[in-house]
């Protein structure tokens, strides 16, 4: 396909842009390595990834993201430290320097697709300044079809403007720093400055969704999701926050990938928001993850951040030197156990992850709905210590839904959804910790990624189901005495702990702060689910 025909019909002064450099419109991979590499924003490693390092922002500018306040949506936006206000007037002003920046420069354009379902994809147009970022979109999003006429015919829905040179004046634009992420619903444009973290790309297209899908009666969720490889009607979600294990549980070999981390539930089933994966890469393990660390060898994938030796080329994923945040984007392709549709039915199975690292949850325990979403709302894992400077001892970390940052509507529209889907499909509900057993961090240890893949296992086939349970007395979870290939011991974490009282008094700080934060949440609950919390005086 010659190049004019990779142009659509629909041009960039759309918004707001003239008079540009040299524009590269939808190049494929080989040509966008060339132009990353020539450019000196790349270097390739052994057997082909792109390594690129970031500078300053190695992860989300979570308290620099901005919605934009116009009528059409500020009554259905969940306002606060989340969703933070932004005038027009000051979104206006922004685009218009941005645009002016780019007057003259070289950019690279990405047209893809957002949802494998068809009904309620969004198309997007993303507009880069690096050509790895570019890259970036082409692996995440799902790729338009090399058809001359889909590809002349394109209209983007939303278009997003990247530009990580471009930094905001915190005085004029009543910014918090120079980086900002601003998203305007109604005009369909999103404008991100001041960081080159190419997730700010994905995860700003998943707040749209986020924002758009629940009024179509379809829940958008931040989860993985995977299929049994000989049971079509063996779905099931996997829901968690970064370090609880959602990506590497959901690389299975014994199952089918449907997506690591973004999905719509609609009538139909489970369909992906993505056409790819970004999965955390430090201290990655062929022997744990052997799906995922294969696909750091790949041509077309990029790491980010990972650290290599420049003379030979070779990776050490071991070194946190940059950030423990090191992560490879790379196509659904690169997996060979994938759902190529990126669709599935109804989930028969959903599971909440968690870390906890006080020690205090079972490695599985059966939720009834109403704890499910108590569980759902209050989003919970745990940072540990020595991970921040003056931190001795685990941190709680309540982010509603899974996703707090990227919920744009009130927690309770998700988790009423959420509670339809489950009473509708008849699916069963799961609490996991990967947390820590016997003690919390520092002196328990952090539960075998073989103990949780055999309790998964154990609830998606339906072994839990057939074995004897016990409630456990604060968090009134059904926990299931024995599974095949876990030492029925650590199955109650009270049993773990060498002093039982020390458990008790963990257990029951840890229940007083769901309570806590549960709180903001009680008027928009149901006195069913504020029942279905822990039970503490």
């Amino acid at each position: 396909m010659e190049t004019r025909d990779l142009v659509p019909d629909h041009q960039l002064d759309q918004v707001g842009l003239h008079h540009l450099g040299q524009v590269y419109w939808n190049r494929s991979t080989p040509e966008l390595y060339e132009h990353a590499i020539r450019r000196y924003e790349a270097q390739i490693a052994h057997l082909g990834p792109l390594v690129v390092s970031m500078g300053q922002y190695t992860g989300r500018a979570a308290k620099d993201k901005y919605v934009v306040d116009e009528p059409k949506t500020t009554q259905d936006i969940w306002w606060g430290k989340v969703n933070v206000k932004y005038s027009e007037e000051k979104f206006n002003g922004l685009h218009q320097r941005m645009t002016a920046y780019l007057r003259g420069k070289t950019v690279f354009v990405q047209d893809c697709y957002a949802g494998a379902d068809e009904r309620y994809r969004q198309s997007a147009r993303v507009i880069t300044e690096f050509a790895w970022h570019s890259l970036f979109a082409r692996n995440m999003f799902i790729q338009l079809p090399r058809d001359r006429a889909l590809i002349k015919a394109f209209v983007p829905d939303f278009t997003i403007l990247h530009c990580p040179n471009f930094h905001a004046d915190p005085d004029d634009d009543l910014t918090r720093s120079g980086t900002f992420v601003a998203i305007h619903i109604s005009k369909k444009l999103v404008l991100i400055g001041g960081t080159a973290y190419a997730g700010e790309i994905k995860k700003s297209i998943f707040t749209v969704l986020n924002f758009l899908l629940p009024a179509q009666d379809v829940l958008s969720m931040h989860c993985s999701a995977n299929l049994g490889k000989d049971n079509q009607d063996d779905v099931a979600i996997l829901f968690g926050l970064s370090g609880t294990g959602k990506t590497t549980l959901s690389a299975d070999a014994s199952r089918l990938l449907i997506g690591d981390d973004e999905h719509g539930w609609s009538d139909k089933g489970i369909f992906n928001f993505e056409g790819g994966c970004y999965a955390k890469v430090i201290r990655l393990s062929k022997t744990s993850e052997p799906e995922i660390y294969e696909c750091t060898r790949r041509f077309g994938t990029i790491l980010e951040n990972v650290a290599m030796n420049t003379t030979v080329r070779r990776l050490d994923l071991d070194d946190a030197t940059l950030t423990e945040n090191t992560r490879a984007s790379y196509p659904l392709s690169h997996l060979p156990a994938a759902v190529r549709s990126g669709m599935a039915g109804h989930p028969r199975n959903v599971i909440l992850l968690t870390a906890d690292a006080f020690g205090v949850l079972p490695p599985i325990a059966r939720l009834t709905e109403d704890q499910a979403m108590y569980h759902f709302i209050s989003g919970y894992t745990a940072k540990v210590a020595g991970t921040e400077k003056g931190v001795k001892e685990p941190i709680a970390t309540f982010s509603a839904c899974f996703g707090a940052p990227f919920m744009v509507r009130h927690p309770s529209v998700y988790a009423r959804l959420l509670a339809k889907k489950i009473t509708e499909s008849r699916a069963n509900c799961w609490l996991v910790n990967t947390g820590w057993t016997g003690g919390p961090y520092g002196v328990g240890s952090r539960m075998k990624i073989e103990f949780t893949r055999a309790l998964l296992q154990a609830a998606l086939n339906g072994s839990l189901e057939k074995v004897p349970t016990k409630s456990e007395p604060v968090f009134g979870f059904l926990v299931p005495s024995e599974c095949p290939g876990v030492p029925s011991e650590i199955l109650d974490p009270r049993g773990t702990w060498s002093l039982a009282s020390d458990y008790d008094s963990q257990a029951k700080k840890l229940a007083v702060l769901f309570k806590e934060n549960f709180a903001q949440f009680k008027d928009q609950a149901s006195k069913g689910v504020q029942e279905a919390g822990p039970r503490v005086s």
